[in-house]
């Protein structure tokens, strides 16, 4: 009996209504986390100023300045305006992208964190990619050989890997590339824009350094997903109906055991971004996470609450987007199955 195309037309549309539902869903309860999650993470960032006791008038003057002279310095800052007054003004630049003006070069803040982000970003990105990558292929084959000598090898590469830090390996990347082999660059920067492989050569290796921890991190959790799923139901299921073993993998045990993985990627890149201070000082970067320290360091509290907006957008805008990955590759991931 031939299939009936009006029939098959009608299922395929009712799937596609169902997933762009789930997307929806999940992309209103992100947003509807993310609303109040902001406002408070920016009320709590504007209050470290006036908690911290800083003031641009001290960097400026030193701690022999007279009481006068900081009003006036401070006056012409605004800081002598109600709390409230002030935040709202600073809340509403922000929503403009606008984090006010260094105090101690009187640069642009926003302009100083996204030259550093453009570098943080672009050594980030690869180093989420290789370790994704390779992470990805290490899990699965982990998996697919589970209790045979390929699963201990790979899991003892992985814990070997995991307690190696990023800066440790970033040495030695550049004594055997840079020093060793003269190959590539021991430092600095090249936008994309001038050359994609005069970009490459400059963030191989720091995105080498970074991907380590990621590639242990996805294969344990990959790993762990992929047999757990393997023992389900609904995969012996699949296996006595006669599905071949790729198929099975595919469509039953990937999709379901995917989702711890991908969440370790949404936590991991922000983590990539700000904290690679060590990092980028061996390569010689000037990213985000370098930016952050010195101002902390320098006292210069607009960067600083700057940087911290930043973070959070990026925190909550990548596991947004994890979240609708996983709600379009692994629906079960969403409902705790």
């Amino acid at each position: 009996m031939a299939a009936d195309p009006l029939a098959g037309r009608t299922v395929t549309a009712v799937r596609a209504r169902q997933a762009g539902w789930r997307v929806l869903t999940t992309l209103g309860r992100s947003v509807a986390i993310f609303v109040p999650v902001f406002f408070v993470a920016t009320f709590v960032t504007f209050a470290l100023r006036s908690l911290s006791g800083l003031s641009p008038a001290r960097l400026q003057l030193g701690e022999s300045a007279t009481p006068e002279a900081i009003h006036n310095i401070e006056s012409q800052w605004g800081l002598d305006r109600p709390f409230l007054v002030q935040y709202w003004d600073w809340f509403t630049d922000v929503l403009h992208g606008q984090f006010g003006t260094s105090w101690v070069n009187g640069a642009d803040v926003a302009t100083l964190i996204g030259l550093g982000l453009g570098v943080s970003l672009s050594v980030a990105l690869l180093a989420l990619v290789l370790g994704g990558v390779l992470g990805f292929a290490l899990g699965t084959l982990a998996a697919l050989r589970r209790s045979t000598w390929v699963d201990r090898a790979i899991t003892g590469f992985v814990t070997v890997v995991s307690v190696m830090p990023a800066f440790v390996v970033g040495i030695v990347l550049v004594e055997i590339f840079a020093v060793g082999l003269d190959l590539l660059p021991s430092g600095g920067y090249i936008p994309i824009t001038e050359g994609v492989d005069l970009w490459l050569a400059h963030v191989i290796l720091p995105a080498l350094a970074l991907s380590f921890d990621i590639v242990a991190d996805v294969a344990r959790q990959l790993r762990t997903g992929l047999v757990s799923a393997y023992r389900e139901n609904y995969v012996l299921g699949a296996v006595v109906r006669g599905l071949s073993p790729r198929r099975v993998f595919f469509r039953h045990v990937l999709r379901n055991g995917i989702g711890p993985a991908l969440a370790t990627l949404g936590i991991k890149f922000p983590t990539l971004v700000g904290a690679s201070v060590v990092t980028e000082w061996i390569f010689g970067l000037q990213g985000f996470g370098r930016f952050a320290n010195d101002s902390a360091q320098a006292g210069d509290v607009p960067a600083v609450q700057g940087v911290l907006v930043v973070s959070v957008v990026m925190v909550v805008t990548f596991n947004l987007v994890i979240n609708i990955v996983l709600g379009k590759v692994a629906p079960a991931a969403l409902r705790g199955v």
